[in-house]
């Protein structure tokens, strides 16, 4: 079933604009990929999920703000590997498997976040990963709680995201490593074919 022209997607932009901006980015230059990233993926992130954040951040009371802030940051990293990747999250009954660019489980896209995204890679390892999937995200998204004895504090030393051994995330710093890895993402996607395939699928399965 198409997605309904007048569904907004990204600030104003509909599904139909977005119909319409896709025949120019697939010979398109960095200046229409730059474009696109701004109109499309960091509008969506940034009245979604960055703009929230900083609300919280910026009228906090250090007294469990951190919780509803992890807790969206846990869910743009879902919708950060899963741009990288170009696939789609779908619910399948038991014994179904995905199609192809398609997933139903979130703990790989999670893990391969933490695990393979600079500057998460240099403080989790696959293991350090899921036991903050599982305990993190997951506590946080199902049972509003962290699990596991992790704890959420404001800010760690030097930039640090995590420390997986105490089991403590600083949120403040987790935000500005997501603010690099975006910046990041954006310079690459406006000349990275692979990105660029995988930035179209993701919106196609927004918009069409």
């Amino acid at each position: 079933m198409s997605v309904p022209a007048d569904i907004v997607v990204a600030g104003s932009k509909t599904a139909d604009d977005w119909r319409a901006t896709k025949p120019s980015l697939v010979n398109g230059g960095e200046k229409v990929w730059k474009t696109a990233f701004d109109d499309y993926f960091m509008e969506r992130l940034e009245l979604r999920y960055l703009a929230p954040i900083k609300v919280l951040q910026e009228h906090g009371t250090y007294r469990g703000e951190g919780f509803s802030i992890v807790a969206i940051q846990c869910s743009l990293i879902e919708f950060l590997e899963s741009t990288v990747e170009g696939t789609t999250y779908r619910w399948l009954p038991s014994g179904r498997e995905p199609g192809q660019y398609e997933y139903s489980s979130s703990k790989d896209i999670f893990v391969a976040f933490l695990t393979k995204r600079h500057p998460f890679s240099r403080t989790f390892d696959a293991n350090a990963a899921l036991d903050f999937y599982a305990n993190v995200r997951c506590g946080l998204l199902h049972e509003a709680r962290t699990k596991g004895g992790w704890k959420i504090w404001a800010d760690g030393p030097n930039g640090t995201v995590a420390d997986v051994k105490e089991r403590i995330v600083f949120r403040n710093n987790f935000q500005q490593a997501l603010l690099e890895y975006i910046a990041s993402y954006g310079t690459g996607v406006q000349s990275d074919k692979a990105l660029q395939e995988a930035f179209i699928r993701k919106f196609d399965s927004l918009c069409v």
